[in-house]
């Protein structure tokens, strides 16, 4: 199995330093914005990132951060550097069709996000995974 689990300093900044479009799966709206799935999205955003919202909730909301929210992986028409999961880890796997059919080349689950089954599905199809680490910590950590 090729071994695209990520968890070594220098593997994680190489692929923050490659990646440039982030989709964040489960992304809140301002309305939450003292939760870590609004402020750390919105971090990366003001470091650069170009941040694409895919919120699981609130049907009602058009727009995060001034950017157009979409409901589906697929219907974003770009490319994915990075899907970005702020999501149980139990309601992770119903993702999985939704993140292949996309194929990210990477997958982030953050801080106390593990699903090791779904972690190894994604990369034996060529996905870079990194499971419970919070993106905005790494990106200081290694980026700044």
């Amino acid at each position: 199995m090729p071994n695209n689990i990520l968890t070594t300093d220098e593997e994680i900044r190489d692929l923050l330093n490659k990646v440039r479009t982030i989709a964040v799966l489960g992304m809140k709206p301002e309305t939450h914005a003292g939760q870590p799935a609004f402020y750390v999205p919105k971090y990366m955003a003001d470091a650069g990132y170009e941040v694409i919202p895919v919120p699981v909730y609130y049907p009602e909301v058009t727009s995060i951060l001034g950017r157009k929210v979409f409901r589906d992986l697929n219907d974003i028409q770009q490319e994915i550097d990075l899907v970005d999961i702020f999501r149980r880890s139990q309601d992770i796997a119903k993702h999985t069709d939704e993140i292949l059919r996309k194929m990210p080349k990477a997958v982030w689950f953050q801080l106390g996000i593990r699903n090791d089954e779904v972690a190894e599905t994604l990369a034996l199809a060529g996905i870079k995974v990194v499971q419970d680490m919070c993106l905005m910590v790494e990106h200081r950590a290694l980026i700044r």
